[in-house]
């Protein structure tokens, strides 16, 4: 080869390296995805909150209700959910039952043994926030799928009374972060609630099917 060509062939093989696309390397495989490692990865230790979207649809509206707020797990171990908009109000679960706080109204107390959904909240979340897949498991069958850059829990009740009114519920995130909570009932439609991430995207957005978007991972700034 004359050196005239080998000077050349240099000068394409820098240019190929710094600017031009040429061939491209092949992207690294997805992570295989494991349960365990997204409890992990999501667990936060107490005190901890995240903020949330959730819309809420009924025949009874003329529109869908948007609720603002923010879940806490405090270092009791209790589990607080805020709404801050469009109206103010507590639930508190804890020592066996639900304290829900509006203002202007006295506080209503609900027994989490006769409300089985209510329980299975503070089971899932307090689990979830934990990163204690034993506590999960006693409440859910958990089954994985996707990767550990954009995956999907899906969590079964055991409990027949809970399924009689649960089917499942659905819970998508990316790396480190839990982005939606879908609940499915046994009869009606999804409800949805996006958090952290898919949060902060969803605002000013009214459109569920935006919402859904957003929850299943369209959408918003990956991390």
């Amino acid at each position: 080869m004359n050196p005239r060509t080998t000077s050349r062939l240099r000068l394409a093989t820098l240019l190929c390296a710094v600017a031009l696309p040429c061939a491209a390397a092949p992207e690294p495989a997805p992570v295989a995805l494991d349960a365990g490692w997204v409890l992990q990865a999501v667990a936060r230790p107490a005190p901890s909150h995240t903020p949330f979207v959730e819309l809420r649809d009924s025949p009874m509206l003329k529109k869908p209700l948007r609720l603002e707020g923010e879940y806490r797990r405090q270092l009791d171990g209790s589990l607080v959910r805020q709404v801050n908009a469009p109206y103010v109000e507590t639930t508190t679960l804890a020592a066996g039952e639900a304290v829900v706080e509006r203002q202007g109204r006295a506080p209503r107390r609900i027994a989490l043994q006769q409300a089985p959904e209510l329980a299975a909240i503070q089971a899932g979340f307090g689990a979830l926030l934990a990163g204690d897949r034993d506590l999960l498991q006693k409440t859910y069958n958990v089954h994985a799928s996707g990767a550990r850059e954009q995956w999907t829990l899906r969590l079964v009740p055991r409990d027949p009374r809970l399924a009689a009114s649960l089917r499942h519920i659905d819970l998508y995130g990316r790396g480190i972060e839990l982005r939606c909570v879908e609940s499915h009932p046994a009869k009606g439609e999804p409800q949805r609630t996006l958090m952290a991430g898919a949060a902060a995207a969803a605002t000013g957005i009214d459109d569920a099917a935006a919402l859904a978007a957003l929850c299943h991972g369209a959408g918003g700034a990956k991390r």
